[in-house]
């Protein structure tokens, strides 16, 4: 049975900002920061506060504007742009998510893996497809009883996967350099400015901006905030400044102790802490395992957060006529559970792909993850235009928070975040080094630019379908 009550008010500040938080701050990220050396500094600070405080503070704005609470960029894009782009905005959020599931869970197994020592948990495809299909089934199950429990979940695997790892990784870190331990990362202040003459300097920028991801999607729970008013603004803007300086930090913790050449990304954490602890004690299995599960915790909690973020937005659009009124349909706690079942299936299509297509230089493995990524950059895209449009025309509605200094600083911090957008979609349809180059990229090339386009006529052929059956 359809439900369109208004959603209870359980949320608090700190519950919707450690769901946030769990969406956005990574810890298992830290070794990809550490891969670009101290310039890693630069890139998390240019990107914080060209990129990442833009979407934060344009988020904040809208989702406080009076009737906008609701929907997130659907209700954004849709009230100020149009209804169809409102739909393909949260269809590209949505879209991206489901290959985004695989790679998180990924993570989680490789934790597991190093914790029971059971390796084909990690290296064998058929075990390894199982074991995502179990973390994220029931992952999903769990959330079929609403918000309660999805931020209680957020609240623990903030504080066990984020903030206690984080503190102890920070901690051990000083420990290190207090003791006289000597860094594998050069952290001369002249290192610190990448190179931009290279091609790679700009590539690995996109990872920068693509670590900070996700800060709107949470905007899809403000109207289930106690205050949301009050407390909205402040979650995102002590979020923002929390993960410029915990992603620094943390990165710079990692790379201190692994060497370039032998930094593992999906294994890279437990290899930071294997170092810290190490430099203090002779065996440090057992407090690394503790930490590894811990951390595959918090990202169970961000996989959680992510399995309801969006939905929400793409039940807004069904309620509007814009989806078979199955997926519509919610149940007594007002979760979309039809629609969570059909994410299932396409996430589990997903993982099928690229837990037995997926190798090192495999050309479907890389497009699939590509295509995500240009698909969620057109949605920023969108997004911000859907800002500088609210700037211009919908400047008179009643709204909690504003971008302070007036239309010409909201203008310059939407401008600012769109052409970063821009510039790194481009940036994106450049072949991985990887592939090797030649017929492979070729291929890389070909398959992407048309999986782009079609993916990016979806939602607008949804659109013009389902409106000509209402209107019909």
């Amino acid at each position: 049975m359809t439900s369109s009550a208004p959603k209870a008010k359980n949320l608090s500040l700190f519950g919707f900002f450690a769901l946030t938080a769990t969406m956005v701050m990574t810890v298992y990220e830290y070794p990809t920061f550490a891969s670009s050396g101290i310039s890693l500094v630069f890139y998390l600070i240019l990107a914080g506060i060209f990129w990442f405080l833009p979407v934060a503070l344009c988020a904040a704005e809208m989702a406080t504007i009076e009737g906008w609470d609701k929907g997130g960029v659907y209700t954004w894009a849709g009230k100020s742009l149009g209804e169809k782009w409102g739909f393909a905005n949260i269809f590209f959020q949505w879209f991206q998510i489901t290959v985004g599931f695989v790679t998180m869970i990924y993570f989680i197994l490789g934790a597991l893996s190093y914790v029971v020592d059971w390796q084909a948990l990690n290296n064998d495809p058929l075990t390894r497809f199982i074991g995502v299909m179990v973390v994220f089934w029931g992952l999903t199950f769990s959330q079929f009883k609403g918000t309660k429990l999805t931020a209680t979940i957020a609240k623990l695997g903030f504080i066990l996967g984020i903030a206690i790892p984080a503190i102890v990784l920070f901690s051990l870190t000083i420990g290190f350099f207090a003791t006289g331990g000597v860094s594998d990362m050069d952290l001369s202040l002249s290192s610190m400015i990448p190179d931009f003459s290279q091609l790679n300097t700009v590539v690995v920028f996109v990872s920068f901006i693509l670590a900070y991801a996700g800060i709107e999607a949470s905007a899809t729970h403000a109207n289930e905030m106690k205050n949301v008013k009050r407390d909205y603004p402040i979650a995102i803007i002590l979020l923002v400044l929390l993960a410029i300086g915990l992603n620094t930090i943390g990165g710079i913790a990692i790379g201190a102790v692994v060497p370039e050449k032998s930094l593992g990304l999906s294994v890279g954490v437990v290899q930071g802490f294997e170092g810290l602890f190490g430099h203090f004690i002779e065996n440090p299995e057992l407090l690394v395992r503790i930490i590894a599960v811990f951390i595959a915790f918090g990202v169970c909690a961000e996989v959680s957060a992510w399995v309801v973020g969006p939905s929400w937005g793409m039940l807004e659009a069904g309620r509007d006529g814009l989806l078979p009124k199955k997926l519509a349909e919610t149940n007594q706690y007002d979760v979309p559970v039809n629609f969570l079942i059909l994410q299932g299936i396409i996430v589990t299509i997903w993982a099928a792909v690229l837990t037995f297509g997926g190798s090192g230089a495999n050309v479907s493995f890389f497009t699939a993850i590509s295509l995500t990524v240009v698909i969620y950059l057109v949605g920023y895209i969108i997004f911000f235009i859907s800002y500088i449009t609210v700037v211009l025309k919908f400047k008179d509605l009643p709204r909690a928070f504003e971008i302070p200094g007036g239309s010409t600083v909201k203008m310059l911090t939407a401008i600012a975040g769109l052409i970063i957008s821009v510039l790194a979609l481009g940036i994106s349809f450049i072949p991985p080094a990887q592939l090797g180059g030649g017929a492979a990229d070729t291929a890389y090339m070909s398959i992407l630019v048309i999986s782009f386009v079609i993916t990016l006529c979806i939602p607008f052929i949804i659109y013009a379908r389902m409106r000509g059956k209402t209107n019909n």
